[in-house]
């Protein structure tokens, strides 16, 4: 189903179109037209960035979600890192929800990270869930413990969204795909 929400570029199409009709109407009826028309094209361009501002599609809801997260674990920020996970939270390694922030802030008690960024690279959405696989780079922090042997890598991740009661989303599950291109998952990083 198209969502205008997700065009807002549609909108200033539209205008656009709006201005030339505008244009070729001014010419064949020259004394028809009010000043108050040449307001229409621009105020319809204006309104499809206005809807973009206000409304925030699931797309962009599930996008925050996981760069939030991302940068909480970049800060070392395991408080921020809670209200993104869902309550019923499991994946192969961690059965709850407990059990994956008991993890999040026994590894990020002390310096690890230095930079992360966090790249979408697939998103699949069927309300109430969606599938998100994405890929993070990871630059470890000079004090860290990891960093003696390895400055960086690269993990690939499927990550498990649901929608919830108030229409946000948050993390079901998450699956590490690879870690530095080689197939991997949860007990490589005990």
């Amino acid at each position: 189903m198209w969502k205008i929400f997700d065009q807002p570029w549609t909108l200033l199409g539209i205008g656009i179109i709006a201005l030339l009709v505008m244009l070729i109407l001014r010419k064949i009826f020259p004394e028809k037209l009010l000043w108050w028309h040449w307001l229409i094209p621009p105020i319809i361009a204006a309104a499809g960035f206005g809807l973009d501002l206000l409304v925030k599609t699931d797309l962009e809801k599930i996008e925050t979600v996981i760069l939030t997260a991302v940068k909480a674990v970049e800060e070392e920020n395991a408080p921020a890192i809670a209200p993104l996970i869902s309550d019923d939270y499991a994946d192969p390694f961690h059965t709850t929800k407990a059990a994956l922030m008991h993890h999040a802030r026994r590894r990020l008690s002390e310096p690890l990270v230095d930079r992360n960024v966090g790249r979408i690279i697939e998103t699949d959405i069927s309300s109430p869930s969606a599938t998100v696989v994405c890929t993070v780079r990871t630059v470890f922090d000079k004090n860290s413990p990891i960093y003696g042997f390895k400055h960086g890598m690269l993990t690939k991740l499927k990550i498990t969204l649901k929608k919830e009661s108030d229409n946000n989303w948050t993390i079901n599950r998450a699956d590490i795909l690879t870690i530095d291109r080689q197939p991997a998952d949860w007990s490589v990083v005990r």
